[in-house]
């Protein structure tokens, strides 16, 4: 279990409140040791001068007569009872200090004893070493518990409204931090069309326009780069289409030749395809409820050879998911395809649901040579090809495009080595985004 919170906002009420936790405990031990007690000790060392006025001339063992405690108790409201009495009175219920029977002994010459009952009224026990087995009752008026309980209201307040004051600081300076945060993550998949209001403290305004003009800055450069791109892709095509009909004329007798500049003019149609594709953004706007299963059997039956076999189990329990269907269909399409090019054998599709059932999963299995483990993770950048045991035709680009259109989707595409032989490679879909 971890105490500490990880969010700004969580930190900052968490140090607030320990601050007034502590800020409490110090206030509460500097009331004790710098008002309560010596007040306290005072109140004794009072009560003690009245505890020496009613023994004034008795003699151990002898108290006042019945007659002068009476009279004594009349103008003092102080009494002196034996202890069967006093136990009868209160004396049962009251504690004892011994830090004030400490005090009271050394004003008092002898060992005393003092005891408090805090009931309906506030009254002090006294043993005076002067008549032991005696106790004197001294009742302190104009002190009442209701004074007791406005305090504690008040100390809870204090700590309530603080706590909800640090909590208010922390949301308000934390929600700029909070804005700041989903726009990254908009960014982080291809979203650059959010401009954050510039609010907060001077430092986190400055960190906001900071972020806009990068958003900014980064939305201008993959305008350009697929403008870019675009015009490279449209000044390659017309060429190829004059050499295209170029061969389409040439003789009969040249038709080895002919064939091979064919092969080679769709070879680089299909590698500008996909140049075009990689530089195209699927964002979430475009995203629609779809049957992953739909999906993934509209891919198998297209893509079905007679010399090969695609084997499809499909899971009936997802649910529908959020995907865009052309993107996600290209996804499918280019790993079925990788897995037939890469592989003699049969193929096989699998789609199900994790253990928390809260992704769905494409998973392509194929008994081709498979990919070393070091090469794994570098396959998915652009360019990059797999080892020479996999072969080396295209561009580099196909499962670059596949991470790029997953990551738009919030999901994670792996590549396994499977321990009985092939490759698997598996996307995971969130079931609810």
């Amino acid at each position: 279990m971890r105490l500490f919170p990880r969010s700004a906002f969580g930190q900052t009420v968490f140090f607030v409140g320990a601050l007034l936790l502590i800020n409490q405990i110090v206030s509460y031990i500097s009331v004790t040791f710098y008002v309560v007690k010596p007040t306290i000790e005072q109140v004794t060392l009072m009560l003690s001068k009245q505890v020496k006025i009613v023994f004034i001339g008795v003699n151990d063992g002898i108290v006042l007569s019945p007659e002068i405690a009476e009279k004594f108790h009349l103008a003092t409201g102080v009494e002196v009872m034996s202890e069967k009495k006093a136990f009868k009175n209160g004396l049962e219920m009251a504690s004892e200090y011994p830090m004030l029977s400490n005090i009271m002994s050394e004003q008092l010459g002898g060992p005393a004893r003092v005891r408090i009952n805090q009931a309906s009224q506030l009254v002090y026990w006294v043993e005076s070493p002067q008549a032991p087995g005696y106790w004197v009752r001294v009742p302190l008026m104009g002190f009442k518990e209701t004074q007791l309980e406005f305090l504690t209201f008040y100390l809870a307040c204090i700590g309530v409204l603080s706590v909800l004051g640090g909590w208010l600081f922390a949301s308000q300076l934390n929600r700029p931090l909070k804005s700041l945060q989903d726009a990254a993550v908009k960014v982080g998949v291809g979203d650059y069309s959010t401009q954050l209001k510039e609010r907060g403290s001077i430092e986190v305004i400055e960190v906001t326009r900071a972020f806009n003009q990068m958003s900014k800055g980064i939305k201008e450069l993959e305008e350009d780069r697929r403008l870019l791109m675009a015009g490279v892709s449209h000044d390659l095509r017309t060429p190829l289409t004059r050499i295209r009909l170029a061969t389409e004329m040439m003789s009969d007798d040249e038709d080895y030749l002919r064939d091979g500049i064919i092969y080679d003019i769709e070879d680089m149609n299909t590698i500008i395809d996909q140049f075009i594709e990689y530089l195209r953004h699927h964002k979430v706007a475009e995203l629609d409820s779809e049957d992953l299963n739909a999906l993934v059997a509209e891919v198998v039956s297209s893509e079905q050879k007679q010399q090969r076999v695609i084997k499809a189990q499909l899971n009936d329990n997802i649910p529908n998911i959020p995907l865009s269907h052309v993107a996600i269909k290209r996804v499918i399409t280019n790993m079925i395809v990788n897995a037939l090019r890469y592989s003699d054998d049969d193929i096989q599709v699998i789609t199900g649901l994790d253990k928390s059932k809260k992704y769905a999963y494409v998973a392509i299995q194929d008994k081709g040579p498979g990919i070393p483990e070091n090469e794994l993770e570098r396959v998915f950048q652009p360019f990059t090809q797999g080892d020479l045991a996999r072969g080396s035709e295209g561009s580099g680009l196909g499962l670059a495009i596949i991470k790029r259109i997953v990551d738009m989707h919030n999901g994670t595409v792996t590549l396994r080595n499977m321990p009985e032989g092939g490759l698997e490679a598996k996307v995971n879909f969130l079931v609810k985004q």
